[in-house]
């Protein structure tokens, strides 16, 4: 009893206010930056976003499947050539038209940016390039022959010890009939 009489002069009263109704947005969000028509909410005052490189290209592939969807859908993913087989990409301009239909059917296809780790291909190397699910186009050259590669192959035909098919062939005979 005794320690209950002293406990409750210690202890503190909290009052808990609510407020209910809309919040004040122009109090709440009074630091933002307004870009055009966008207002950005930077973490510190004096952050710079890094400036950025927008792709040139765009991958675009159908993930979703064509039927059930409304006619205007259909009729853009017909356009872009990506009604066919789900695993059919297509390669579209990164300018603002295309960018308002991939918008229009955001939720049927996938769109990675087009990068180029090499550097852009030549109209030369358009029979070398390879471009990968990820979006990376790769220049891959052919490779001619390489002088020491060839004097190697040269040096290898010419030895006596060499391991080529006739010899393997006679050895596995030898070790077939004879095991131990």
């Amino acid at each position: 009893m005794n320690t209950l009489r002293l406990l409750r002069p210690l202890q503190l009263s909290l009052k808990i206010e609510r407020n209910y109704g809309k919040h004040n947005k122009k109090f709440l969000y009074k630091d933002g930056k307004k870009y055009e028509n966008i207002f950005y909410y930077p973490r510190t005052p004096d952050h710079q976003d890094p400036p950025i490189e927008p792709a040139k290209l765009f991958r675009v592939q159908r993930i979703k499947p064509v039927k059930g969807n409304p006619y205007w859908e259909k009729r853009l993913l017909k356009e872009l050539g990506l009604d066919g087989k789900q695993s059919d990409f297509t390669v579209v301009k990164n300018i603002p038209e295309n960018n308002a239909r991939l918008w229009k059917i955001k939720h049927l296809i996938k769109v990675s940016p087009v990068t180029f780790p090499y550097g852009e291909p030549t109209a030369q190397d358009i029979k070398h390039t390879i471009l990968k699910e990820n979006g990376e186009c790769l220049v891959t050259k052919q490779i001619g022959p390489v002088e020491q590669r060839c004097k190697a192959r040269q040096e290898y035909d010419q030895q006596p010890k060499r391991l080529d098919t006739d010899l393997l062939r006679k050895d596995a005979r030898l070790k077939w009939l004879n095991p131990w």
